[in-house]
């Protein structure tokens, strides 16, 4: 279903509500992605109707878009669900997207503010939820436009790395740490690993081998359950597939004596090419420091398309922060269309307090365990001398 609204005489709002009309916009989103900079595979029509085809069943959509004279120059892809009693805005894509955003023309300075009307006039809802907007989205420019209240506050962190060579990366690590990870190149360099580029027609398969591989190598430690249901198997087989047809993903795989030992997907952006998710055999930890393995080609891939980011997505755990690199902090975007969002967003903060109190109480548990540790081993030192 859809309904049209006119906002000046060559601006038209369309809300679609109906999913076989999601379907039948795929060109002409496709057309204003391509004129969105800010932009990425997560925004991109395959990425979004997979997901609600999937995922849409407990939500009302309510995508949100934007016509001058006919064309599409805008577009918030949201659905409306319940949080706590209250009315949320959400976008598609939800906790599998790594980075949210809406979409806008580029070249138009009035067309944020346009926007926000038409959602702030969107009946049924009272707060919008932005979870990880990055640094530059178009949906910054919507909350700086938007006519009541907003929220700004962080969410993940993501590693990003030059898009160089990985030879090139490690030569400017200096001191242990950079004489170490080259001497894992080296191993990598030397091992009988081959590099295979999965075609588009293959991909469901590999996302299969990929998720069997992923589940292998988290076994007995805290996986992510979702990644483990038919329903995630289901749609990131069914977007992979028209990605990698797109230019949009590249899917890997790594074979070792004629066996995949490991599968790859990599998102390929419009500046910036980003590791989503990969699975390995646990025999091959044996061999090779797997993330230089996928880093060498995830960079090598970087470089030859011409992006000059590698970001290694949402988490700054320590296998991504040894490679230096800068964090750049996504945030969560909060905007209100009535009161009781401040509720919501009170709530939210509080969240966030609290993850950062656990965060700082960790390491400093962390430090204090290290500093006792040093305390016993001096006390060890001076019995055995005394013995």
């Amino acid at each position: 279903m859809t309904t049209t609204t006119r906002q000046t005489p060559d601006l038209a709002t369309e809300v679609v509500t109906g999913s076989s009309r999601l379907r039948a916009l795929a060109g002409e989103w496709a057309d204003l992605h391509d004129r969105s900079p800010a932009a990425t595979p997560f925004q991109s029509h395959v990425w979004l109707s997979s997901w609600w085809e999937t995922y849409g069943r407990n939500a009302n959509l309510s995508a949100v878009l934007l016509r001058r004279r006919g064309r599409l120059v805008a577009a918030a892809p949201v659905m409306t669900v319940r949080r706590a009693g209250l009315r949320v805005l959400r976008p598609l894509g939800g906790d599998q997207s790594d980075f949210t955003d809406v979409l806008i023309e580029d070249g138009d300075p009035d067309l944020p503010a346009a926007l926000g009307r038409a959602l702030a006039e969107l009946p049924g809802w009272d707060v919008l939820d932005l979870p990880e907007v990055r640094p530059g989205a178009d949906a910054e420019r919507l909350a700086a436009a938007w006519p009541g209240r907003s929220w700004r506050l962080p969410a993940s962190t993501c590693v990003e790395l030059p898009g160089v060579p990985l030879g090139r990366l490690l030569a400017g690590l200096p001191g242990k740490n950079g004489n170490k990870l080259r001497r894992e190149l080296r191993r990598v360099d030397e091992a009988p690993i081959q590099v295979r580029d999965v075609p588009a027609a293959e991909a469901e398969h590999a996302v299969a081998r990929l998720l069997d591989l992923h589940a292998l190598q988290w076994q007995g430690r805290g996986i992510n359950v979702e990644h483990t249901k038919p329903r995630f198997r289901a749609h990131l087989a069914r977007a992979a597939r028209r990605l990698v047809a797109e230019q949009q993903a590249r899917l890997i795989e790594y074979h070792l004596d004629g066996q995949v030992v490991a599968v790859d997907l990599v998102i390929v952006g419009k500046d910036f090419v980003g590791g989503y998710l990969y699975g390995t055999h646990p025999d091959l930890r044996a061999q090779v420091d797997v993330v230089t393995l996928l880093l060498r080609t995830d960079l090598g891939l970087a470089h030859e398309l011409g992006r000059p980011t590698m970001s290694l997505l949402r988490g700054a755990e320590s296998h991504k922060t040894k490679w230096g690199g800068q964090c750049a902090v996504s945030h969560r975007l909060l905007l209100a269309r009535t009161p009781a969002a401040t509720a919501y967003a009170l709530a939210a903060r509080a969240r966030v307090g609290g993850r950062t109190l656990r965060g700082r109480w960790a390491r400093l548990d962390r430090v204090r365990g290290r500093a006792l540790g040093r305390r016993w081993e001096a006390l060890d030192r001076v019995l055995r001398r005394a013995r």
